[in-house]
């Protein structure tokens, strides 16, 4: 089984997360969520692999999110 691992960072400021392969050259993407995300690599990666020759083999895509978010200090309840 052919493993694709892909590392995805929220852009705050697009509003998008952004995906690069770790180990497939050329594989980078954006969406604005990450369920929209997993559906375009799914669609993406296949194609890449038939590029690159790579087509015999299962694939499994390994996804690795990261998000930071800053939440103002901690407040009582009313």
């Amino acid at each position: 089984m052919k493993v694709v691992v892909v590392s995805a960072e929220w852009d705050a400021e697009a509003k998008v997360w952004v995906a690069e392969g770790t180990n497939l050259e050329g594989l980078v993407t954006e969406a604005d969520t990450l369920e929209a995300l997993r559906a375009r690599l799914a669609l993406i990666v296949p194609d890449l692999l038939v590029e690159y020759g790579e087509t015999d083999e299962d694939i499994s895509i390994e996804l690795i999110a990261h998000s930071h978010d800053r939440i103002a200090g901690a407040r009582q309840a009313a």
